[in-house]
């Protein structure tokens, strides 16, 4: 005998990180937002959590039901944009000392490479796009529409 259990009860984690976000967005109408590069770095990670996730939907997806494949396909591009304008927005933002050059290059710190910077995190999730999406497909604008 199976249970039958509430939709939101399946994916508890999801749906702890998405209650994180709203709190996170709560406060920041409280108390004026401090965006910092270490906010950025946060919210660059969980973007790429999300990316992995929705290609990993689109793909289980995508044999039986090929239209709703491609509209996740679709929304994992564009995530994939909003994450490569988080990264841009990281390497904008002043760093404590001021020395950029050393946040793109790890393997010249002196204390060595960090285990995962988000340029190695961005670089990562570059890869799932780069085999999954076209030149093309990045530039094209929103073409898909609800069809209900």
């Amino acid at each position: 005998m199976t249970s039958r259990t509430h939709p939101g009860d399946a994916h508890p984690y999801l749906r702890a990180a998405s209650a994180g976000i709203r709190h996170h967005i709560r406060g920041a109408r409280t108390r004026p937002p401090v965006v910092d590069r270490v906010h950025l770095d946060v919210l660059h990670a969980h973007l790429t959590a999300l990316h992995q996730l929705l290609d990993h939907l689109a793909e289980t997806a995508r044999p039986p039901c090929p239209a709703a494949g491609r509209n996740l396909a679709v929304a994992r591009t564009r995530l994939w944009q909003a994450t490569a304008a988080v990264h841009d927005a990281f390497h904008l933002l002043p760093t404590a000392t001021q020395d950029a050059a050393a946040e793109c290059h790890p393997e010249r710190l002196p204390e060595g490479p960090p285990v995962l910077t988000i340029c190695q995190r961005h670089l990562a999730a570059g890869h799932i796009t780069r085999r999954t999406t076209t030149p093309t497909d990045l530039n094209r604008p929103r073409t898909t529409a609800c069809v209900r």
